[in-house]
């Protein structure tokens, strides 16, 4: 996709976020994009889906409570302060530009699991600048070309966006951010599965963040080579 037809997608987004988030029975705003059969998708494309929920969903309650606790005591926001700290190391950076940054973070569960964060705090995509928008649509594009580029083929993912909630309270401590969690472990058609003592115990990293990293900033740099 070229970016200006990313940044209609991203307008779209947009205009859902503010037209469901402003119902007095909707706390929860999750949009996300499944891509190929391996997530589930019945389209070889990212299938997108929004779900609008009237309680906070597990997960966005999980960082939430971090993010609040971070704030209440530090007096920061915990994403800002965390991709200060990513960033003036570059070991798990994958791809910037001027209003975003994307890296696979310490705490990452898939092999090339990757967040992207602006570079400024700002709660959800409707506090973003025009700019800004088009900075998003950027930065997706190039976290999806580089995960293609990996192992050359069309990388299967789970990619959702985290706002803050919806639940008519303030939320100074969010960071809006974007998960992209791929399955693809060592090749194209070998994936990472979730089970036994991951899936009972706790998740364990095949490969380090660090090493992540490093495969995608080479298939980010064989990527620009080519166009």
């Amino acid at each position: 996709m070229s970016l200006e037809d990313i940044r209609a997608v991203v307008d779209v987004w947009e205009q859902q976020f503010v037209e469901l988030g402003t119902r007095k029975d909707i706390a929860y705003v999750q949009v996300f994009e499944n891509r190929d059969a391996m997530m589930g998708a019945s389209n070889p494309h990212p299938h997108g889906q929004i779900w609008a929920s009237r309680s906070i969903p597990n997960e966005v309650m999980t960082e939430l409570r971090g993010q609040q606790t971070h704030f209440k005591e530090k007096h920061e926001v915990l994403l800002c302060a965390y991709l200060a700290i990513e960033v003036a190391r570059g070991e798990r950076i994958v791809g910037a530009n001027a209003g975003f940054v994307a890296l696979v973070p310490y705490w990452a569960v898939w092999p090339f699991e990757v967040m992207i964060l602006p570079r400024r705090p700002v709660a959800r995509l409707e506090d973003m600048t025009a700019a800004e928008k088009l900075e998003f649509a950027d930065i997706l594009q190039t976290v999806t070309a580089t995960c293609d580029a990996v192992f050359e083929t069309p990388f299967s993912y789970s990619m959702g966006l985290h706002p803050a909630p919806y639940d008519e309270e303030e939320h100074p401590e969010w960071q809006f951010h974007v998960h992209f969690c791929p399955p693809l472990l060592r090749s194209a058609t070998i994936r990472k599965f979730m089970v036994g003592f991951e899936l009972l115990g706790g998740p364990q990293r095949d490969i380090t963040p660090e090493s992540a990293a490093d495969v995608l900033r080479k298939a980010s740099a064989r990527t620009l080579a080519t166009t």
